[in-house]
Parts: C-alpha cells; structure tokens; sequence
C-alpha cells in the first residue's frame, strides 16, 4: 500500500531537516560592510566580468582578462589596487552585425569576452576572446602593454577556433607548457565539438579526433595541469565532465581526466596529426547515502611536503533531493592517477553496445605511453577504441573531504601553511554561486568552517580565485571588479578564547602583547597560543590580570567583563542583548537568583526581556559554551530608581561598571512587540494550515477506502443503479423482476395525486418520490403530447 500524502509530507520534512542538522555550519558569518573586515576592490569604469586571472612570474602583477579589455594591476603593496595598463580589445562592428544575424543578443553575447590569457615567455601573452562568436587570438608586448602589430602597424590576429569557445557560456582551459599551447574547448559554433589541442611552437599542430568520439559531445573542460615528470614521460592533464558510457534513462554525467604525452607528435600512417597517447579514466566522488557528486567543477593541484602533488576539486550532483542542492570536495593523489592509467582498457562490444573490461593480449609498446612512437601501427590502431580506462579514480579515504549541504561551490583554490610549532595544514578558499567565501582549515579531526563572507551586496557567482600567498592575499573575481581578501584576519578576535577556539591558522593568541595576531617565526614560542586541532582554550586562556578583563572588549561592542547598569522605572520593560559571536557555541543565561521571576523574564531568539519589578532585579550574565569552554559574554545589571543598592554599592573585585541611567526603557514608556506578535501568529497559522492538510488528506484517504469496501459488498445494488429506470408517463408498468420488487404495500396510482405530488405551472404532473417517476396529466392536446414525449425519455 503506498503511504499518504501526508506521511510523504512529514518524511521528506524530516529528511530535509536531517540534511541540515549533519551539515558543517560556519563558525563566523561576515555581511558585506562588516567592519571587522576590511575587504579592498578595485574597479575601472566601462570594464565588467572579470574572469580570467593571470599572475606573473615575480608575483608583483596580476593580468585580468575581462570584457573587451585585459588590464595589467599592480599589486606590489598591499593597499588597494593600482591600474598599470589598460588595453582595449573590442569586436570589429562588421563581427558585431554577424553576430547578430547569427540570432546572438548584442546585448548580452556580441562582445570580446577573454578567455585565454597566459604567459607565452618573459616579453609577451598570448590572449585569445570569444570576439563576437568569432575566435581570435593575439600577442601582447609587456613592454608597453599593446597587441604586437604587423608592418600596417595594425594588430597581428589569428583564428582562434580550437584555442578559444564561440560562446562566452561555455568553459575552457588553457596552459603553457615549453613555449607551447594545450587547450580543451568547444570546437565549432553549435557548441557540440569538444576539441583538446596542442598549437603554437615549432612542432606539428596536434588534435583530437571527433571522429572516435574521444570526447562526447558535451565536455565541459574545468583545469589543466602539467605535473613535473621525467622528460621522457611527461604529461599534460585535462579534467572535464561529459556523458558518460552507461546505457540508463537518463544521461548520467561523469567526471574525467585525460592525458597527453608532451613528446607526442601523431602518427606516420595511423593517426596523422591526431594525438596517439590521448587516454582518459573516470572520477569518482560519492557520500554513502547521498546521490554521487558526479559533475566536476573546478579543481586546482597542491604539491604537499615532501613532493606529492594531490588535486582538489569541487563536485557537484546532477540531482537533488528535493530544493537541497550541495557541493563535495574530493581530494585525488597523483599517483592514484597514475595506477589508474596503468591498468586495463574498455572497449566497445558491438554485440551488445555496452563497454566492457578488455581481456585481450597486451601490446608492447603498452598503447597511450610516452615511449609510442609515430609508426607503432598496431599499437596507434588499438588506442583509437581502447581510449578508456578500466578503473575508475577513487579519492582519498574513499570519500569526500568536505560536503557542505545548500550550497553549489564555483571556485577552490588551496594554501599549504603550517601552525606555531611548524606542523602542516590545509586551509581551502571556497567561493559560491551566490557571492560567499568559506574559509576551511582541514584538520586530523576533520573539516572546520572558519568563517563565511559575504562578498556582495547583490547575489551573484565568484567568477575566479587566485592566491598569492607572498602578499597573504586572496584576489576575487566578480563581474564588476577585483576584491582583495586578506587571508588572515586576526584583529577581529579580540579575547584569548575568541582567538584560539577561532581555530585560524594564521592567528595566535599573544600572551605578552594580549592581542591575537599572525606569528612571527623569531619571535619567542612561550608567548603564543594557538590550538588548530582541537580549538580548546584550556587554562592558556584563564587571565590572571583583572586590569585586562576591563580592556578585552568582545566582536560586538560588549566588554568582556563589563558590567552594564540599566536603571528603569518599575513596570517598565528591558531588553538584554546576548551577542552571538560563533555559531557553534550554545548560549545560555544567569539570573539573579537560581531560577528566573515567573512571568517576568522572556526569552527572545538573542536576547532577553525583563519586566522591572522588584523580583526581577540583580545581574543578568550571558554565557557562552563552545568546546567544553564558558565565558561571560554579556553582563547586565538591573536596577530602579527606589532600588539603587538592592545588590549593594561595591563592585565584584576587577569588575567594571557603566552605567546607563534611564536609557534601557524610558519610564513608563512601552516596548512595542507588533514583530514577535506578527511571527507568532505566522508560526501558528503555518501550524493549523499543516494540521487541517493533514486532517483533510487522512480523511479523504478513509473515505476513499469506504467507498471501496461499500461498492465491494452491495453489487446487487450497483447492478441495479445501472438499469435504466421506468418511463416518466401517465401509465407506467409495473417493474419486472425481482430486482425491481418494492417493501410494503403498493398504492394505487390511477386514483389520482398522492399526497407527495406537487402540482407544477403548465400542467399537472405528479411526481412519484417513492418509485422514481412522473405522471403527467394535460392541460390540452399539446401537454398531452409533450407528455408523451418525456415519457419516452
């Protein structure tokens, strides 16, 4: 029996707040304007969507490619942004008048979106724009930032289809490696030939083959990385998301890697100017109980100490439970990668049309190495159907890193730093579709969710992230300009145990300076505390000074040890405000005495409202409790005019007091609570509107069930509802059948009207309640007809 609708209703409540209840929560929420941190922008008028970052070498420029301009920053201090350079690049209005009749908004598609900038050698970039759906490429001098121009002093461009996608929309990846150009993009207009190529240089220009169908149509290319190798086996990675090889209802996406040899220069025979080591393995990345996060996002390499190189990437599912949509962070080790390219083929069984684990003799040279030369015939022959690897990639620990729910990641770029005493950790940046960046620290316990920014006022994606951890900074790129994140942020904790249950790796507690502050590796270790594992204040944070409790103040204004007087008039009613400075911590409150006045003291969702009466007087203390740690967060002291010293005149030794006569709740004067009342009643509307839903669809689900059980057991009565009835005339005939037979006695209906007739305008007719029918008798000949007539109905 499949459960009701209300049953359904309540589940998926209860897996929806499930999802929520196990999902990493960010300790800190930062608001665009927040003054605890200082986010600097750099914008230029004219200029939108900055998307393609590009440092140099020295680490003292960055190159932005946007729309119908690339800009040169400086970025040597860090103040805010400088403007070096800026250079025009606009479509041609003969491109533009194409790109219209192509039916492309000019509006929105007909312009130069750059996607394609990277550093060709010390003098020049190579830069490549979509051009108004009509690629094309060009070289800049750095000397004076320009496009090179030829002997018409007009600028040299080259057609950039295979380098560059027509559509601004789609996603591409390009990388040089000796002075030569690998890049994996969408090869023609419709957008449905995916291409990864090898141009510029000496050598000949290297393709892959659509023809085999290498790459399904609709590859979407995220990154591309050349990992230092020996010479004679280095390769050049390309990860990207396409139609996978499963035969199912619906089209499942996969998430690939694919490889290229450096030294491949195509075949003699077989293979001409095709790539003949192009091999490709699939991705995993799931959560036990979750829908797998099979389409990648982006991903960035990270060399750990000691010389492995490990790859982050952001995942996503094609489904969703319900509205949940979620992100996944699944890290792969290089030699993980390796393995899997080392292992068994798949081919294509033609019997059955499904791919299959090859079983067949090995060929030697092994197909898609380094060491295939141009005219290993047979071996150029198998690789162009045994182009998929057998094993897939699993990630590390077999799961992901990090899944955080509601939330679809864009962007991942990682830091390796370390802690006070020198030991490693990872901090991630990760920037959302809705213009937030979490800050996590990985942790021998896990993940943990420093803080959460706002980078927007408006909601819109993160476009780009790219570190620069000499200047400490974090550049952000977003339609309208370049935001400059510090990536510590220290100054904001403003205790000991803000600083150390922060768990910030870029922050420690100074004991000697009471600061938190970014270490310095001369100074003293005695004098810093820091605990990123645990983020447990202990005893390091128990301050023997009582002068310090008076000049720790905490993230809002509330001093730490601070006592606040508020004098009020009797029957008057104040408010207590709790500030909640980490997510993660409970907050509770102390009363003046072991339990609270009844009825006069009300909890808000913050803070707390007390009735002046004289029950109600003393200290309020808010306390906070977050790793088996407590601290005071607020303190508040109540009093009224009549009742100055009802806790006495001297204070707690080492405890301030401010006063604030008269200025919590003017006497006599009443807090409006119109808020908490409309909430109130929302919640309580939203309740019975879910309890009558509930009660209807029980109801009607009983209903339908006696209905059933009636019409099961009366099919005499059901059979007779389907005969058609007796004629509606003056003279019926008696029923036949047994069916028809009546309980009781028979009146006699020739006698004239029964007492249950009515008598009707135009004639006079006699209704029959009893056997259901209608005598008639006319007025004149014409009723008479037409009661012959709706007799014969």
């Amino acid at each position: 029996m499949k459960p009701s609708r209300p049953f359904c209703f309540l589940g998926c409540l209860l897996v929806f707040t499930a999802a929520l209840a196990a999902d990493l929560v960010p300790r800190v929420t930062i608001w665009t304007g927040d003054p605890n941190r200082i986010i600097p922008s750099f914008t230029q008028d004219g200029v939108l969507n900055y998307d393609i970052f590009l440092l140099s070498p020295d680490g003292e420029t960055l190159y932005v490619g946007a729309r119908d301009a690339i800009l040169s920053l400086d970025i040597r201090n860090t103040s805010p942004i400088q403007l070096k350079g800026l250079l025009p690049w606009k479509a041609t209005p003969e491109k533009k008048e194409e790109c219209d009749f192509k039916q492309k908004s000019l509006e929105t598609d007909c312009f130069n979106f750059i996607r394609v900038l990277v550093q060709l050698n010390d003098s020049h970039l190579y830069t490549c724009g979509t051009y108004a759906f009509s690629p094309t490429c060009a070289y800049i001098e750095l000397e004076d930032f320009s496009l090179v121009t030829g002997e018409n002093k007009q600028p040299l461009f080259q057609k950039g289809k295979g380098l560059c996608p027509y559509d601004p929309n789609y996603d591409n990846t390009a990388i040089v490696v000796d002075g030569e150009l690998y890049t994996g993009t969408m090869n023609n207009f419709q957008g449905n030939e995916p291409i990864i190529t090898r141009t510029l240089g000496d050598r000949v220009v290297l393709k892959s083959d659509f023809f085999f169908t290498w790459l399904n149509a609709d590859a979407d290319f995220v990154a591309s990385f050349n990992i230092p190798s020996p010479p004679d086996d280095d390769k050049v990675y390309f990860f990207f998301s396409e139609t996978g090889e499963y035969d199912f209802f619906d089209k499942m996406k996969v998430s690939r890697v694919a490889r290229v040899c450096k030294n491949d220069v195509g075949g003699d025979k077989v293979l001409q100017k095709k790539w003949t080591t192009f091999l490709k393995a699939q991705l995993s990345c799931s959560h036990k109980g979750e829908f797998p996060y099979n389409v990648i996002q982006h991903i960035v390499a990270v060399q750990q100490q000691g010389g492995v190189t490990v790859f982050y990437g952001i995942f996503a599912s094609q489904w969703r439970k319900g509205n949940l949509r979620s992100s996944a962070i699944c890290v792969f080790n290089f030699d993980t990668i390796k393995q899997a390219f080392e292992g068994k083929f798949k081919e294509f069984n033609k019997d059955c049309s499904q791919w299959m684990t090859y079983n067949g003799p090995n060929i030697d040279p092994r197909p898609g190495s380094c060491s295939v030369g141009p005219s290993a015939d047979r071996a150029l022959t198998f690789i162009k159907e045994h182009f998929l690897m057998d094993k897939k990639i699993l990630p590390d620990n077999n799961q992901p890193l990090l899944v955080k729910q509601n939330v679809q990641y864009t962007r991942i770029t990682v830091h390796q730093t370390s802690n006070i005493v020198g030991d490693p950790y990872t901090v991630m940046f990760l920037g959302t579709d809705n213009g937030f960046l979490h800050k996590v620290v990985v942790t021998a316990r896990g993940t943990h969710i420093i803080e959460e920014i706002q980078l927007f006022e408006e909601p819109e994606p993160v476009r780009n992230l790219l570190l620069s951890p000499e200047k400490g900074t974090l550049y952000v790129g977003y339609s309208k300009g370049v935001l400059q994140v510090p990536l510590a942020n220290c100054s904001m904790y403003r205790s000991c145990a803000e600083c150390v249950l922060a768990r910030d790796p870029y922050c420690a507690w100074n004991r000697h300076r009471h600061e938190c502050a970014q270490f310095q590796d001369m100074e003293d270790l005695s004098n810093w505390l820091q605990d990123i594992k645990d983020g447990n204040p202990g005893l390091g944070c128990q301050n023997k000074s009582k002068l310090m409790r008076t000049l720790l103040r905490s993230m809002n204004d509330v001093d730490d040890g601070v006592v606040k007087t508020l004098t009020s008039s009797l029957n008057s009613m104040v408010r207590l405000t709790c500030p909640h400075a980490s997510a993660l911590a409970n907050y509770t409150w102390n009363y003046p005495t072991d339990e609270k006045a009844e009825g006069l003291v009300i909890k808000d969702d913050k803070a707390l409202v007390v009735i002046v009466q004289k029950a109600s007087l003393g200290t309020y203390e808010c306390v906070s409790s977050e790793n088996g740690y407590q601290q005071v967060v607020a303190s508040y002291r109540v009093l009224t005019p009549k009742h100055p010293d009802i806790l006495g005149s001297s204070n707690k030794d080492g405890i301030a007091e401010e006063g604030l006569p008269h200025q919590a709740m003017p006497a006599g004067k009443r807090r409006s609570y119109w808020v908490q009342f409309v909430t109130v009643t929302v919640l309580l509307s939203m309740t019975l509107a879910i309890a009558v839903a509930f009660a209807f669809f029980t109801y009607h689900d009983r209903l339908k069930a006696k209905n059933k059980v009636q019409g099961s057991n009366t099919p005499e009565s059901s059979k007779a509802a389907g005969q058609p009835k007796g004629p509606l005339n003056s003279s019926p005939s008696p029923p036949q059948g047994n069916e028809y037979q009546m309980q009781g006695p028979q009146p006699d209906t020739a006698t004239g009207p029964k007492p249950c007739c009515v008598q009707l305008e135009g004639a006079f007719q006699v209704i029959d309640v009893d056997n259901n029918r209608l005598n008639s008798t006319s007025v004149n000949e014409d009723d008479s007809k037409r009661a012959v007539a709706v007799g014969g109905v």
